[in-house]
């Protein structure tokens, strides 16, 4: 195999790419902030238990994992940075009220989520923790439209389900965790016939519950129906009431629900939402409350938020315009050397891009397009457009 081959679902990212991802990271970073989130960096290594402690099976799977050669203590090399930024929460800052918290870095993945998906995702996420209610909530949710709206993405839905239905209609019924991920993989892909053979042996209340979700899914009616065909109890009241809440305060946005759904990693514990556009094979986002998260560090806060691939995000969204930049002679060893210097310092110095043309070779350049050239004009230095 010749050297420069990269495994599978890795791949460089080149110049085009590259700058579009990068202004897409700042522009994600930037909306974060100006919600008052603070900036964090955790590790992409370190200890294994740290990294999938409360967080399921799904993640375990996905997650590389080596010897550490200074302690031989097992590593991982994070697929989800969620679990981190609690642990930052928890024992770093220790903060008694409200924290947000912001980041982005790459994650890696042991098999890609999805045909063609990347096994490096560029994970940007945005997290608030020690507040209960749904304000919190429906912050995240409002920071996650306007991250999307900052990069130009438009024709956005919020499909929105609540981790604790399914768990209320699993209350008292005895699941092995092979068992369940079949479970709430069939919910997922609407597989009735899959659904009746894993729950065959359930309580009724639970099997017909369960049933019932597969057609659970579509606009606000859903939650009417939900209310009559489920049975009662007092976790499934207040989860169906939280949805409705979250999506009366979503002004113009399009909303719909899911009922089913479970996809993701196993810390969600309450309401959940993900944020689809035409053109992208998935959800661009998935976000929602997850409370349990922190107790494995000790801390166990109120915790909501969401998440999303820079690089998938990039594959959506239109094309931003080549740069505009300023063409410069090479001089050296000549009287006008210095002055020449000066004058692409001070361009520099006001944002300007300069390049300048090495002896006998044009640059050869993607990303930047030459509308402007430095020129000498009597006994100054001018720009002038091409």
């Amino acid at each position: 195999m010749s050297a420069w081959v990269l495994p599978d679902h890795i791949a460089d990212v080149l110049p085009s790419e590259a700058r579009h991802i990068e202004e897409l990271r700042r522009e994600l970073l930037d909306t974060a902030r100006g919600y008052g989130y603070e900036l964090v960096m955790p590790p992409l290594l370190e200890h294994l238990e740290s990294l999938l402690s409360g967080t399921g099976e799904a993640l375990d799977l996905q997650t590389f994992k080596l010897v550490d050669q200074l302690s031989g203590r097992m590593m991982g090399l994070r697929a989800d940075t969620t679990p981190q930024v609690a642990r930052i929460d928890a024992h770093l800052l220790n903060r008694q009220g409200v924290a947000r918290l912001c980041y982005c870095g790459p994650v890696l993945h042991t098999r890609p989520d999805r045909p063609h998906a990347t096994r490096e995702p560029l994970q940007f996420g945005a997290e608030i923790y020690g507040h209960a209610g749904l304000e919190a909530d429906l912050e995240a949710l409002l920071l996650a439209l306007d991250c999307l709206k900052a990069t130009q993405v438009t024709d956005l839905t919020v499909d929105m389900a609540d981790a604790r239905i399914v768990v209320s209609l699993l209350a008292g019924v005895a699941v092995d965790a092979a068992t369940l991920a079949r479970l709430h993989a069939a919910l997922a892909a609407k597989d009735s016939s899959e659904l009746a053979a894993l729950t065959k042996n359930f309580p009724a209340a639970a099997r017909e519950g369960l049933r019932a979700l597969v057609s659970l899914y579509g606009d606000e009616k859903v939650l009417l129906e939900a209310n009559k065909c489920l049975p009662p109890g007092p976790a499934l009241h207040e989860a169906l009431a939280n949805l409705k809440w979250l999506a009366g305060h979503l002004q113009g946005a399009k909303v719909s629900f899911d009922l089913a759904d479970m996809r993701g990693y196993a810390y969600y514990s309450g309401a959940r939402f993900a944020v689809y556009t035409p053109g992208a094979s998935d959800a661009l986002v998935r976000g929602g409350r997850y409370d349990e998260v922190g107790a494995v560090f000790g801390r166990n806060r109120p915790a909501v938020g969401f998440s999303l691939d820079v690089k998938e995000l990039v594959a959506v969204v239109a094309k931003r315009p080549l740069k505009a930049v300023i063409r410069a002679p090479w001089l050296d060893g000549t009287k006008d050397a210095a002055e020449l210097r000066t004058a692409i310092a001070a361009l520099r110095g006001q944002g300007e891009t300069v390049v300048c043309v090495l002896p006998g070779h044009e640059s050869e350049i993607d990303e930047f397009q030459y509308d402007r050239e430095l020129t000498k004009n009597g006994s100054a230095w001018i720009v002038r457009p091409l």
